[in-house]
């Protein structure tokens, strides 16, 4: 490296005197005030700055390196490539976690795509890309990998309605699974809640709420969701419980079709009622 050096020296010392000299003659008129002086001074930083933009340019012409401009574009594709990885990442996973409930479940699954979603204040529909040549039928249930996410309500040849946690027209009975605690569940267009339970019924929170025996809409033991808050009336005589559920209504794209056949004549009585509510 000293070699390097000493040769470099010893080759371009006129320059690399030239150049330490201009430097020295520019600081020591930069700090003169004087009228004379500072013409000088104006002058010779002119001259300076043409000689650094030409430098510049001749350095520019040979340098075959990405420009800024050129950096920054491609900055720009790289974030958007890891912003697509991210999602893929997310999906694969999501996707892995489906196959892994699929292939524990001891129902037979259809797997089925959100393709829209239909959502009011109080009304939270899907519509799915499987239907009657799929073998979907009205009264099926509708589940993510993490829990339950609705029901089909309509059914064509190639898509089906989900009735979703999500709308206040869906009632479902469910149990918490610690006390075998039953109630009806419901949205209230804010949270999902279970109303008239006694407060002299062990209710905690972090309480795990899963389908129950009662309901012919829906196989028990479905898992639904957790309490996350309990309040009582004015009297203190009934709590209402709400409810965070463990699918993701308002994300969820992938999920399955429960393939449970309904008795027709109780699950027409029990679709009649839920439209009625």
């Amino acid at each position: 490296m000293l070699n390097f050096f000493r040769k470099l020296s010893a080759d371009y010392k006129e320059y690399i005197l030239l150049i330490v000299l201009a430097v020295i003659s520019l600081t020591i008129l930069s700090k003169n005030e004087k009228p004379e002086v500072k013409h000088i001074r104006t002058f010779a930083l002119g001259y300076f700055s043409i000689l650094h933009e030409l430098t510049s340019s001749v350095i520019s012409v040979w340098d075959k390196g990405p420009s800024k401009a050129e950096l920054i574009k491609e900055n720009a594709k790289l974030m958007l490539e890891v912003n697509r990885m991210r999602k893929m990442r997310s999906d694969n996973e999501e996707l892995r976690a489906m196959i892994a409930f699929k292939d524990t479940s001891r129902y037979p699954l259809i797997p089925a795509k959100v393709i829209s979603k239909l959502v009011t204040q109080i009304h939270g529909n899907y519509i799915i890309n499987r239907g009657f040549r799929d073998e979907v039928q009205k009264g099926m249930p509708v589940l993510s990998e993490k829990g339950l996410v609705g029901l089909i309500t309509d059914v064509a040849d190639n898509y089906s309605v989900v009735r979703t946690l999500h709308n206040s027209d869906l009632n479902i009975a469910v149990t918490l699974l610690r006390t075998n605690v039953n109630g009806i569940l419901n949205y209230d267009g804010r949270n999902l809640l279970i109303k008239d339970i006694p407060t002299t019924y062990d209710v905690q929170l972090g309480d795990r709420v899963e389908t129950s025996d009662f309901s012919s809409l829906f196989p028990p033991s479905i898992p639904v969701g957790v309490v996350v808050k309990k309040e009582s009336n004015v009297l203190g005589l009934l709590h209402s419980i709400t409810i965070t559920p463990f699918a993701d209504i308002a994300g969820a794209s992938n999920i399955f079709i429960l393939k449970v056949i309904p008795s027709k004549q109780i699950n027409d009585l029990e679709m009649n009622l839920l439209k009625q509510n």
